[in-house]
């Protein structure tokens, strides 16, 4: 059974992952722009990054057979300096007729902080005036609530439909917020840290599978770029149907990505 991770960082990862991702069936990746390990000192930084997710990365993945998308933004980590931010988001619509680019992602909140919200409300006005899908970042541990719900907030008030909003990192506590007011949900899934696959698996026998999703993230902290079928095995060995399987790690990523018209995999 193929499988789509829809939310991994594979400029942090090696060639060999995308052969291990092939053999347990990754059929295709979307990676949204994130954090580089460090603060970019330059506008030009971004150029070059943002050819990377446009040019290298899906030559990588097609050596395996995994089609490559991408989304484009300044992450919320390095979104405090608003001038910064401003230079680099000036540089994201030359990039967005690219064929592999779904939208505008990964956006959100890292501490909260007003700079990170002006910054946030100008990208979901740029999504707006471009008419892309979004996919969002929320805040860890005791901030992730809080900032949930300002994300969900700065998107209604952008006008946007959250049903082409993906609220990504949701947690025990914060998923049924963001499923009841019409959001997609991404449960990242790491070894320790966010959601294990054990947590996801508890997360989607209280909540069902109706606009939910898994992903590994593989950033480049401690992290697993096979972390979503280890979570099938987790689903099969607590006797869940292939149908749930399928139904998470396919079909639901497949409605939601299928909304932009670049993104193309063979069915599973």
């Amino acid at each position: 059974m193929k499988y789509i991770d829809p939310h991994i960082h594979m400029v942090s990862r090696t060639t060999d992952d995308y052969e291990r991702m092939a053999l347990a069936g990754c059929a295709a990746i979307t990676e949204p722009a994130f954090w580089a390990g460090f603060d970019r000192s330059s506008p030009q930084g971004f150029h070059d990054y943002y050819r990377q997710l446009t040019e290298t990365e899906p030559a990588r993945a097609a050596q395996y057979g995994i089609q490559h998308h991408c989304w484009l933004c300044v992450n919320p980590k390095e979104a405090e300096d608003a001038g910064f931010a401003r230079e680099v988001m000036s540089l994201i619509p030359e990039f967005m007729d690219r064929p592999n680019v779904l939208g505008i992602g990964e956006i959100g909140l890292n501490k909260n902080s007003r700079n990170e919200l002006v910054i946030l409300e100008e990208h979901l006005a740029l999504a707006k005036q471009l008419d892309q899908l979004v996919l969002v970042h929320t805040p860890h541990l005791e901030d992730k609530l809080k900032g949930t719900r300002l994300i969900m907030d700065a998107v209604d008030n952008a006008g946007l439909v959250p049903d082409r909003v993906l609220i990504d990192h949701v947690e025990e506590h914060t998923v049924s917020a963001v499923l009841d007011r019409g959001f997609w949900a991404g449960m990242t899934l790491y070894p320790e840290t966010k959601c294990t696959p054990q947590r996801a698996v508890d997360i989607l026998e209280a909540y069902g599978t109706e606009r939910l999703w898994m992903n590994s993230a593989g950033d480049w902290g401690p992290s697993d770029p096979l972390a979503v079928p280890k979570a099938r095995v987790e689903m099969r060995r607590r006797g869940h149907d292939d149908d749930m399987i399928r139904t998470v790690t396919w079909d639901n990523p497949m409605t939601f990505l299928s909304r932009s018209p670049r993104f193309r995999v063979t069915d599973a």
